[in-house]
């Protein structure tokens, strides 16, 4: 598997990649959205599962040049 950075710089012109990116980062992804949903009131309805696919579609969406490296990513997705 490649790593994150350079994924990043291929997803948005190499078919495969944002399937490949998802898969190496989508367990670090759900530790962050269950951290953030157990900061929300107890009867809110999203789901951390649900959190994770959002915030990947909509990093994914971002211009290539618009995230520089693995540690970038993980901050915006924060």
């Amino acid at each position: 598997m490649r790593e994150v950075t350079a994924l990043l710089r291929v997803v948005s012109s190499e078919p495969g990649a944002a399937r490949e990116l998802f898969e190496i980062v989508y367990d670090d992804l759900r530790r962050l959205a269950q951290a953030r949903m157990r900061a929300e009131r107890a009867d809110h309805t999203l789901q951390a599962t649900a959190l994770v696919h959002e915030a990947f579609v909509r990093l994914i969406d971002l211009e290539a040049s618009s995230i520089n490296d693995r540690t970038h990513f993980y901050r915006i997705a924060a």
